[in-house]
């Protein structure tokens, strides 16, 4: 128990230190704290035979609470009766968003000589942008109470219930023997646990607002963090994704009279776990698969075909809600994130016990294209205004020839 006490303690220490040089250069957290788990990994600090942390389970657990509490925070900012106003731009935008970026990833595979089934594992893994990640830059960057905010988040709804629905056929299929039957039972569970969901947070408004309704300021975030957690457990053990299920939570959430005093006492467990979470996807990279040609090589072709596609989605998702083309530049810039989900398909087919492709190949290159994309888009959204300017630069020159 004290050595793992004391690993607690060196990994706060090395997030103190990333998030302070990060403020130093006026840099996003996010990237810093990737790169601050993969220096302090066993495949850099532990290579050079220094100390260095392991990937134990209390930090992935940790790492689960970030994504959780990330997921629950956005559910905050969107109430059900908004996602119903909004589900004819969601479904627009968001089938837009599945019909270019999915493909793009099979495509990639199956023109490697992989099989169907490997084509599709890719596809997911560079379908799905990261909800945790972009969450956390909309709040660091100011931009979630503006316009821009509301096709990015409509987006990752729906990339979040497709993706559970995708992750249930895929589950069945690479771990329960894949017979139709099976599919269709897994289907079937994880669509009436969102099923459940939804009509929870339809119906049960009042039961939300009077679950809180407590004078103790310490019961109240022992209430909130037992819901949010229980049910996004229950939900990942049924085979569902918890961020879906914590993501309703805090929407059933979001039209009580609590909002207030959820978002302000819970932003600093929100935080620390999300800081967790960046961390462990570092401390699960191995910056050596870089060194394999074939790796490197096909990192390569990914993060140059799909960073387009997220960017022109995200810009067209942006127009199909009436934004102007320097907002709908944001939303481009803000989807091009890759993570948690990402690294879950890819722990899928590493477990899978099926081909070379499946188990090595995949996760090798997904943790690879996740610390890429993660920083790569962090940075897009940071410096977004430098793609404004070349629009708006852009249009003037064109009304100028005209």
């Amino acid at each position: 128990m004290a050595a793992l006490l004391f690993e607690a303690g060196v990994m706060f220490s090395v997030l103190a230190v990333a998030g302070a040089v990060a403020h130093r250069i006026d840099l996003s957290v996010i990237p810093f704290y990737v790169i601050s788990g993969v220096l302090v990994s066993p495949y850099v600090f532990g290579a050079l035979g220094l100390p260095a942390l392991q990937d134990q389970e209390f930090i992935t657990l940790l790492a689960e609470f970030g994504i959780v509490f990330l997921l629950f925070f956005l559910g905050l900012e969107f109430s059900l009766d908004r996602l119903l106003e909004s589900k004819e731009n969601i479904g627009k935008a968001g089938a837009l968003d599945l019909a270019v970026n999915l493909p793009i990833g099979v495509a990639i595979g199956l023109a490697l000589g992989w099989s169907v089934l490997e084509a599709f594992v890719l596809g997911g893994i560079v379908y799905i942008s990261s909800s945790a990640v972009i969450t956390k830059s909309l709040i660091d960057l100011g931009w979630i109470a503006n316009d821009e905010a509301q096709p990015m988040l409509g987006t990752l709804v729906f990339e979040d219930l497709f993706i559970a629905f995708y992750l249930a056929v895929l589950s069945a299929v690479i771990l329960g023997g894949g017979t139709f039957i099976e599919v269709l039972q897994q289907v079937a569970i994880a669509m009436g646990f969102l099923t459940v969901l939804v009509a929870a947070v339809y119906f049960g408004s009042a039961y939300f607002e009077a679950f809180l309704d407590v004078d103790s300021q310490e019961m109240f975030v022992i209430r909130a963090v037992a819901i949010t957690v229980l049910v996004a457990g229950g939900a990942l053990a049924l085979g569902v994704s918890e961020a879906v299920a914590a993501f309703f939570i805090g929407m059933g959430f979001s039209g009580t009279d609590h909002l207030h005093d959820l978002e302000r006492r819970l932003i600093p467990l929100r935080d620390v776990f999300a800081a967790v979470f960046f961390f462990w996807i570092g401390l699960n990279t191995d910056p050596t698969v870089f060194g394999s040609v074939a790796i490197a090589g096909l990192l390569v072709v990914l993060v140059v075909a799909t960073t387009p596609t997220k960017l022109l989605t995200g810009f067209l998702s942006g127009r199909i809600y009436g934004l102007d083309d320097r907002r709908s530049v944001r939303v481009g810039c803000g989807m091009v994130t890759r993570g948690e989900f990402s690294l879950i398909i890819a722990a899928l087919a590493a477990g899978s016990g099926g081909s070379v492709v499946l188990t090595e190949t995949i996760p090798s290159v997904a943790v690879g294209y996740v610390l890429v994309m993660s920083i790569l888009g962090t940075l897009f959204m940071q410096y977004a205004g430098l793609f404004e300017r070349l629009v708006t630069t852009g249009e003037r020159a064109a009304s100028s020839a005209d």
